[in-house]
């Protein structure tokens, strides 16, 4: 539906009028055209309406009578020239309509997210679209807008409540709110995304305001196809769906999930320059098995227990193919925060049919691989010299394990299930043996090797003597000063990853890796720790955050057409932002690149996953582009400001 305000008018003559307001229904017609149907101001007056190249031709009827109408309502179908996924493929200062048909009503333009620019309207906009009167007499510029808002959001003290600061700026000023995330990455990035998210997920019900994304309940169930065209937006290129069973560390919070999404998705726009216009963040709600939450009075979901086994694969089956009926062959569909038992399921189903992405298994596989490659530049050797020991056996611990396997596997031809005896994982029963074997869930039999059984952490660590100690468990504080101590009697340099989030689920703090090993460590974590003073040397903790990989990994399917993800993506993803650590980075103990140069990294990672799609002749985007790394940036959104007619 698409309101017209004073753009034509109607009487029982034919054409004037000022306060008509038309609402138009889009029926199929070429790509210039649009069918309409006109609501006059009383329920007589109707008329139906061909608008093509800028003109209306049709009969207007009243009552059984009927005059010939042509009128020039300088109407642009979806923007002037059709928005496609590279927003920014106009030159900059290339005047565009910000309304999918021409209105009077300044008021609307201001409370709309995608077009507003607050007090940056200029003189001659304000004139243009009635916003005279409605704005102060200022103009500023957006570089003045934020600083003004940074000045803002640093005065609240509570994370919450800059997360919640900056959800509203999303909602008024969606250029504004990317334009701050993008010049603030570092500062803002535990705002939008993790630790904050956490939280916000936590207390979604309470602070929910407006609806974003697409929420999918057991309700809907027949009804997806339809659901999904209710978004307004159609060329979508990015799904992020969950179902809220595992959100970060802190379990099942049901419908409250969706501000993963949310968050995962701004992160795909600033850092990897996909258009927020092709992004579209889904919640799956088929329940909640969350106590707290079902007695909640402000719980925003379905109060009922979670849906398992066919009910459950049904409404995910009808899911995916809507999608696909919807947006097509190439849209990409990134799973997150699924518990293990549908995680790696759902994955193998669709891994073959759409195109799918966990983050949680193949995104933390492929940004810890680089971590570790980065950290060999460090300790010496290769990665198939090095033993790795992990605690935790889900999703992420399995994936990062199995991409280290086949990096090795790949770098010395070495047999996949030979590269496996290197790798080691602890589950809440103990190091993973072959005497477990029958007991254990599919996805962790691999790792089943012929070893005693050992229950505690510590003796696993001087058991299987690792030089990579990596923490997936969702546990705070697992890696004790006894864990810590015993990797550093190990290794002259142990390499320590505390990797479960948010922070209050680490495995250990950076503090504690470098005091408890006397400054030996290498360390990285999942969520932002400060730098630490230890002995009058200053170590800056590396963080091992997923948004180094799926924001370029996203935008190297996307520009290249890509049909299916290839484990050999993940890995040339991974080489791309370990060779992004320079030196100087090495000389801070940093072991990825520090985020401020996001946007760089996440084109160059996008350029090689990119030339992989090519390689296994994944793609479909033809011919390719002589300089990826160039087109990739030529790609990414920008949020400038633009200038409107």
């Amino acid at each position: 539906m698409i309101s017209l305000h004073r753009s034509c008018f109607l009487n029982n003559s034919g054409i004037s009028g000022s306060s008509s307001l038309f609402s138009y229904k889009l029926n199929k017609l070429p790509p210039a055209s649009v069918k309409a149907t006109a609501l006059g101001p009383n329920s007589d007056t109707n008329a139906s309406v061909l608008i093509e190249n800028n003109k209306v031709f049709k009969e207007i009827t009243q009552d059984g009578t009927s005059a010939a109408a042509n009128v020039d309502i300088n109407l642009t179908v979806a923007g002037g020239d059709r928005e496609v996924y590279y927003d920014d493929a106009a030159t900059e200062d290339q005047l565009v309509t910000p309304w999918s048909v021409s209105v009077a009503s300044g008021y609307s333009l201001l409370r709309d997210p995608h077009h507003n620019k607050g007090l940056a309207f200029t003189e001659k906009e304000r004139d243009a679209h009635y916003l005279r009167g409605l704005l102060p007499p200022t103009v500023i510029s957006q570089d003045l807008q934020v600083k003004k808002m940074m000045y803002s959001i640093r005065k609240y003290k509570v994370p919450l409540q800059k997360y919640m600061a900056m959800m509203d700026l999303q909602e008024t000023n969606e250029r504004l709110f990317y334009k701050l995330l993008i010049d603030n990455v570092e500062e803002l990035l535990p705002v939008v995304y993790t630790p904050t998210v956490g939280e916000a997920c936590q207390k979604y019900g309470s602070i929910f305001r407006r609806p974003q994304g697409v929420f999918i309940s057991l309700k809907e169930k027949g009804k997806i196809h339809e659901v999904l065209r209710n978004w307004p937006q159609k060329d979508i290129q990015v799904i992020v769906v969950t179902d809220g069973e595992r959100i970060l560390g802190l379990g099942d919070l049901g419908c409250q999930g969706m501000g993963i999404p949310i968050g995962k998705l701004s992160l795909y726009t600033a850092l990897g320059g996909v258009c927020p216009s092709a992004c579209l963040p889904v919640t799956i709600d088929v329940g909640t098995n969350n106590e707290q939450l079902l007695n909640d009075e402000f719980y925003i979901g379905l109060r009922r227990r979670r849906a398992t086994g066919l009910e459950y694969a049904e409404l995910m089956d009808e899911f995916m193919t809507a999608v696909k009926q919807n947006y097509g062959e190439k849209v990409l569909i990134q799973f997150e925060d699924f518990a293990n038992h549908n995680a790696f399921d759902l994955l193998a189903k669709y891994g073959t049919t759409h195109l799918v992405f966990n983050d949680d298994i193949q995104g933390t596989a492929s940004v810890v691989l680089a971590g570790l490659v980065a950290a060999l530049k460090v300790v010496g050797g290769t990665l198939a010299d090095h033993r790795f020991l992990f605690l935790g056996a889900g999703e992420a611990g399995t994936g990062i394990a199995e991409l280290i396997a086949l990096e090795i596997s790949k770098q010395t031809n070495m047999p996949l299930e030979e590269a496996r005896k290197k790798i080691s994982l602890v589950d809440s029963k103990g190091l993973i043996v072959k005497s477990r074997i029958d007991s254990l869930q599919h996805f962790k039999k691999p790792w089943a090797h012929d070893h005693e059984p050992i229950k505690k952490l510590v003796d696993a660590v001087n058991g299987t003597k690792p030089t990579v100690l990596i923490g997936t468990s969702g546990v705070g504080r697992t890696f004790t000063k006894e864990v810590v101590e015993a990797m550093a009697a190990l290794n002259d340099k142990p390499i320590i990853f505390s990797l479960s989030n948010p922070t209050s689920q680490s495995e250990c703090t950076a503090e504690e890796a470098y005091t408890w090993s006397k400054g030996r460590a290498i360390f990285a974590s999942g969520s932002p720790f400060n730098p630490v003073e230890y002995e009058g040397r200053v170590f800056v903790p590396g963080q091992a955050n997923n948004a180094y990989i799926f924001p370029g990994f996203g935008l190297g399917l996307i520009m290249s057409g890509a049909i299916r993800v290839h484990d050999d993506m993940l890995l040339a993803a991974s080489e791309a932002l370990a060779a992004q650590v320079t030196q100087e980075n090495f000389d801070k103990g940093l072991i990825y690149p520090p985020f401020k140069n996001i946007r760089q990294i996440s084109a160059n990672i996008a350029a090689n996953v990119a030339a992989k799609a090519y390689e296994l002749g994944l793609a479909t985007r033809q011919p390719r582009p002589k300089d990826l790394v160039k087109y990739a940036e030529s790609c990414m959104y920008n949020p400038a400001y633009r200038s409107y007619r």
